[in-house]
């Protein structure tokens, strides 16, 4: 499970501005073993954590490489899983390394929709010669992804902008920080998102929550319900902040838990300019 907040400016008018600015938790077990953010690929290319739960190694969450095709998963939230189905973080992964568009990436995946667990994708081109486009593919909604228009967004593990109350809540937090985010260096922007990130506020009732989830969330409906989920064993393990700017500038701050203990952390930034 996931959060992700972002607001989308292909052309913004301040040369102060930013193309992109999205803050995103990965919520998981927190035995389940994965790698910090770091460059991999043929050519050092692709920017991501990796999970490494065997069966499943090399798949993530969320990443961007230095040609400006950036990915990030959710989950969709269903009370039963197929254990049979495939891992879905290999989708991100596959379009950080294909050559082709988002748009007709994620075209691909929805036909192949139905063999994976219940997901939300985003893929974006972040492109300083064509122009950004950013999409989005859900495979328990519409049967075409679709192309989003330039503005804010929050995805959890429902469909994208689904207003349960801790994506609204989240949302309210992450534009108060954006607003501010000219008059911030971008160090101090990426720690305000970071603290939007971590905020352990449940946001109940949440009636959407209870009947999508079912009886699969009611054990932790209160620590769930939150923007940073923290359970005894589940939650909250990454926090990430991407910041673009008008020249095509990226930074890419990860903030990751160390081993299974919630007390303990790491951030890291990575620094580049997109190819495009």
């Amino acid at each position: 499970m996931c959060i992700i907040f972002f607001k989308f400016d292909p052309r913004p008018v301040s040369k102060n501005a930013y193309r992109l600015i999205l803050a995103a938790n990965r919520d998981e077990f927190y035995h389940r073993p994965s790698r910090a953010a770091d460059f991999w690929g043929n050519n050092n290319e692709v920017l991501s954590g990796l999970d490494m739960e065997e069966g499943k190694e090399g798949g993530t969450w969320l990443g961007i490489n230095t040609r400006g095709k950036l990915a990030a998963l959710t989950n969709y939230l269903q009370p039963r899983l197929d254990r049979d189905a495939r891992g879905r973080g290999e989708l991100v992964a596959q379009f950080l390394t294909s050559d082709m568009d988002s748009l007709s990436y994620l075209k691909k995946v929805s036909a192949e929709g139905h063999l994976y667990n219940g997901f939300n994708l985003i893929a974006a081109d972040l492109s300083t010669e064509k122009g950004d486009v950013i999409c989005y593919y859900g495979n328990r909604g519409e049967r075409e992804p679709v192309a989003l228009a330039p503005g804010t967004y929050g995805l959890s593990n429902a469909l994208l902008e689904t207003p349960w109350r801790k994506l609204c809540f989240g949302k309210r937090l992450f534009l108060e920080a954006v607003e501010r985010a000219q008059a911030l260096p971008k160090d101090a922007l990426a720690a305000q998102l970071l603290d939007v990130l971590n905020n352990e506020e449940a946001q109940l009732p949440d009636p959407a929550i209870e009947d999508q989830g079912r009886e699969y969330v009611q054990p932790i409906l209160s620590k769930y319900a939150a923007v940073c989920v923290r359970c005894p064993d589940y939650g909250t393990r990454t926090n990430t902040v991407i910041l673009v700017d008008a020249d095509g500038h990226v930074t890419f701050t990860e903030r990751s838990m160390l081993g299974t203990d919630p007390s303990c952390w790491e951030t890291s930034t990575h620094e580049f300019r997109l190819q495009s």
